[in-house]
């Protein structure tokens, strides 16, 4: 039998083992409610950062809340020049697949960061029909894939994992830095 969210919680715990170590200014993109499906919000997780804040889609597409620190953002249009290199760690959960242009998406990522990436993506998960229109289910990446999207856009992988459980969804929880000399004893590449 399958727990619900069992692959978030797993996300989650690889999320929590290095959060405290970026401490410079975040930015959540896509992050909707900032919510992290365990009562809990991503912001927590990086309470030693100088600066938090989120991106969102538009608001009619259940997106943009109004937060305070709250930008609008679409990752498939050319990134708006106060966004390039605007932060230290971007930090991307489970959005690629729900836009169609995900290689411009995932350069916008790279783009938005003077140093990290944080993603997580779905590899093996179900389809999952759009509750409404902005929110399709596109794509899953391989580890290939990831890698291959991190070399295109000059970015380095510094560490790359997956949950093994058999029963749920598999995600791939990625960091990579354009400063990969500044984590080698900070993060071990695996």
């Amino acid at each position: 039998m399958t727990r619900p969210y069992l692959n978030r919680e797993w996300s989650n715990d690889e999320l929590k083992k290095f959060a405290g170590l970026f401490k410079g200014d975040v930015v959540n993109v896509s992050a909707w409610k900032d919510n992290d499906k365990s009562n809990c919000k991503y912001s927590y997780y990086f309470r030693g950062c100088k600066s938090y804040s989120l991106t969102n889609f538009k608001e009619d597409y259940r997106g943009f809340q109004g937060e305070k620190n709250e930008i609008e953002l679409d990752l498939e249009k050319d990134l708006r020049e106060e966004l390039v290199e605007a932060f230290d760690t971007v930090f991307n959960h489970t959005t690629l697949e729900h836009v169609y242009d995900f290689q411009k998406s995932f350069e916008n990522l790279c783009k938005m960061t003077r140093d990290t990436l944080i993603l997580v993506v779905p590899w093996m998960q179900e389809h999952h029909p759009a509750t409404n229109k902005a929110y399709l289910d596109y794509w899953r990446f391989s580890e290939d894939a990831i890698r291959e999207m991190c070399k295109r856009n000059n970015i380095e992988v510094l560490y790359l994992s997956q949950n093994k459980d058999a029963n749920n969804c598999i995600y791939f929880f990625l960091i990579a830095s354009k400063k990969p000399n500044l984590w080698r004893n900070k993060i071990k590449k695996n």
